[in-house]
Parts: C-alpha cells; sequence; structure tokens
C-alpha cells in the first residue's frame, strides 16, 4: 500500500461553499465557468473553453496518451419564464429533470432584462386562512406552482415593466448548511460537491507533487442536468472517462452517504468492465471505503459522451446523496473518499496500453476470462445459525 495522501477538507469546503453561491442552472453558467477556470488556472493548469464554456483543463503526466479524463458538471437544476399571468405573477416550466413538489417554498432569483428580482414559488393556493384543507388536496405539479415577484406585480402588465419576459432564467436558491458533524445540507449539491471533489484531488496531486503515467484531463461541463454533459468537451487523446456525481441513497439502492459509491449500471446500461473493476481494486489497495450501486433512473456525463460517438471507456464515481434533486444531503466523508481515490486513479499504472491508439488490432485486446467459482457448501452441512 502506497503512503497516504492527505486531501484538505478546509479547501474541499471552501470550494463547496463559493461553488454554492454562485447561480448556474443549465444555460446560465458563465460565472460558474469562470470561477472554476481561475481555481484552476491558480493551480498551475492549462485551461481551454469550448465556443459555450465547458472546460477541459490539461495535467501532463509522463505520455500523452492513453489519457485519462475525469469529469463532473457545474450547471444545475432551475426553472424559466413560461408565461407572465394576469395576477402579477409567473408560470414556470423546470429546467432539468426535478419534481415541483421541491420548488414549493423555494427562494429563487429571476434574471431579467433590467435586473435581477426575487422571489418565492408557491402553490397557487398558498393562503391557508383563504384555502384551508384545499392547500394540502391540492395537485403538485409545474402547472400547479407559480412564482411570487419581490417588487410592484400586480397583473401582467407591472410585470412588462419590470423587465421580465418569456424565458427568463430563474435560480434556487440552495440554502446552503454545513454541520460541524461532516453533513452538508444544500440544493445543487449535484453536482457541485463533484465539482469541489475534483478541484480538491488536483490541489493535493500540486501540493504534493504527485506524478501520473499519462496526462490527465479534468473537464467540467455546462449542460449536464438536460441531457449534453460532455458530449462535446472531450479531446481525442482521452480514452477513459470517469464521471464523479451523485448516488442516490434512496430505499433499494445500495449508495452510502460515507466512503465511495461505484455505479456499475444506469438506464444507459453497463458502465466498462475493466475501467470499474480497476477503480473498485484502487479503494481496496487504498483503503478506501466502497459501495457499488445501479441506477434504474439516472445519467451522466459518461452517458452523453458516448452517445455523442467518444469511443471511451466510462466509469461513475458517486458521493451518496439524500433526496436526491430535492433539499439534498450528503457527508464530507465521502468527499473527501472520492478525492482521494481520484488521484490514485489519476497516478495508477496505466493497464490497458492498447488503448492509445483508437482502433488497432486483436494483440493487448482486454480478456474477461473468468476461473469457475468454488462451491464448498453443502446441504448435508448443520446450519451455521
Amino acid at each position: 500500500m502506497q503512503p497516504q495522501i492527505t486531501i484538505d477538507p478546509e479547501y474541499l469546503t471552501s470550494r463547496l461553499k463559493a461553488l454554492l453561491h454562485i447561480a448556474s442552472p443549465t444555460g446560465f453558467t458563465d460565472e460558474a465557468v469562470r470561477y472554476a477556470a481561475r481555481e484552476l488556472e491558480g493551480l498551475g493548469l492549462e485551461v481551454k473553453l469550448t465556443r459555450r464554456g465547458a472546460i477541459c483543463a490539461r495535467r501532463p503526466g509522463a505520455t500523452e496518451r492513453p489519457a485519462r479524463g475525469i469529469v463532473s458538471h457545474l450547471d444545475t437544476l432551475g426553472a424559466q419564464v413560461k408565461a407572465l399571468k394576469d395576477n402579477g405573477r409567473l408560470e414556470l416550466v423546470p429546467i432539468g429533470h426535478w419534481s415541483a413538489r421541491f420548488a414549493e417554498g423555494a427562494r429563487v432569483s429571476i434574471f431579467s432584462g433590467k435586473g435581477t428580482y426575487r422571489g418565492t414559488i408557491l402553490p397557487l393556493k398558498a393562503s391557508g386562512h383563504t384555502f384551508n384543507e384545499e392547500v394540502d388536496t391540492q395537485p403538485t405539479g409545474w402547472r400547479h406552482v407559480e412564482l411570487r415577484i419581490d417588487a410592484l406585480a400586480r397583473d401582467r402588465k407591472d410585470v412588462l415593466q419590470l423587465g421580465i419576459d418569456v424565458g427568463d432564467i430563474v435560480a434556487i436558491h440552495p440554502q446552503p448548511e454545513f454541520l460541524e458533524n461532516g453533513f452538508i445540507v444544500s440544493r445543487h449539491l449535484d453536482d457541485k460537491a463533484g465539482v469541489a471533489v475534483m478541484l480538491s484531488a488536483l490541489e493535493t496531486m500540486q501540493r504534493e507533487n504527485i506524478e501520473t503515467p499519462v496526462d490527465t484531463y479534468w473537464l467540467f461541463t455546462i449542460g449536464e442536468e438536460v441531457g449534453v454533459g460532455a458530449s462535446a468537451a472531450l479531446v481525442p487523446d482521452i480514452a477513459s472517462l470517469v464521471a464523479i456525481d451523485n448516488g442516490t441513497t434512496a430505499a433499494g439502492q445500495n449508495s452510502d452517504e460515507f466512503g465511495v459509491t461505484l455505479a456499475m449500471a444506469d438506464q444507459t446500461g453497463p458502465f466498462d468492465y475493466h475501467l470499474s473493476k480497476k477503480l473498485f481494486e484502487l479503494c481496496g489497495q487504498h483503503g478506501i471505503r466502497v459501495q457499488k450501486d445501479v441506477f434504474r433512473y439516472y445519467r451522466s456525463d459518461a452517458a452523453s459522451a458516448v452517445e455523442a460517438g467518444h469511443d471511451v471507456r466510462t466509469a461513475l464515481l458517486a458521493f451518496g446523496v439524500d433526496a436526491s434533486h430535492g433539499y439534498e444531503r450528503i457527508h464530507l466523508h465521502a468527499l473527501i473518499s472520492l478525492a482521494r481515490l481520484a488521484v490514485h486513479y489519476a497516478a495508477s499504472e496505466v493497464q490497458i496500453g492498447r488503448d492509445a491508439q483508437e482502433i488497432s488490432s486483436l494483440r493487448g485486446f482486454t480478456r474477461q476470462k473468468v476461473k469457475q467459482a468454488d462451491q464448498d457448501l453443502s446441504a448435508d452441512e448443520p446450519d451455521a445459525t
């Protein structure tokens, strides 16, 4: 076992706090991109941006290929103005897939042509003194909520005077809490916690002068919540792509708020056999707590990369999240565990040298050969319990 690397928890949490306070619903990510790019440059990395702002930061290794990519996304859930209502309030549609049940009561910012306004998302029947039990029995859904603007907005004409219009972006306030026991509660931990993990891993590698056998690319995307993700952020040298995102700690799942959750499959199918196996074994070699999970209603940057035609091996590392896409909760233990694994992965030796070439012969191609399992049980043996 190699010497233990030291992740700086103060660096990690301070970057997460800063990220959470930068509004970045999909389509409104410029300031989050600027923050992440400045951090990466401060760590000494070469940073390049796509036209729309996805970040590709290269950290040189001993050789260029087969390069490794690690990715998380800067964009979050949000909403957009669908219509200006006659009562001076706003009808909304969601940005990303999330329930209006979690939107009710949220404080928000509306980014209009004249500037930023504050407001609250409320159910259509919000006054208990007026509607009594109807408040509890009304339907749930985006058609059953509206945005109350904290400005003089008595009717549609007033709203237009404010400069608010159809299509304006609405950011949901995260309301973050960092507790002394390590729990972190906030909206948008998906995936700003993943971004903080990557920055923290890089800070550790730079501070401890950790060398890598190949180049590593640190990617930050801006459209994962709407399915675009890493479709346009990869360079040809990248042969394997590890996404860092959330894992759901709900009933029926094996994810946990502690340690690393290694996803074996999502709704698009299994992740790469060899890459996932390598990550699992690295956890064992370096004493990192790990559990495996399979997600049915989930996709990540890895899926969008493959669907865009990139021939890369993919894997998904997750920090366990309670109430994903709602008012989320995670634990610092998982973030530190993920950062440690990211460092050890980047520093690990290349196992599949053939991956340096996009197309090559059968020589050096991988095997999935397994031996017959030993079966020592006997029906005649007494019950051990």
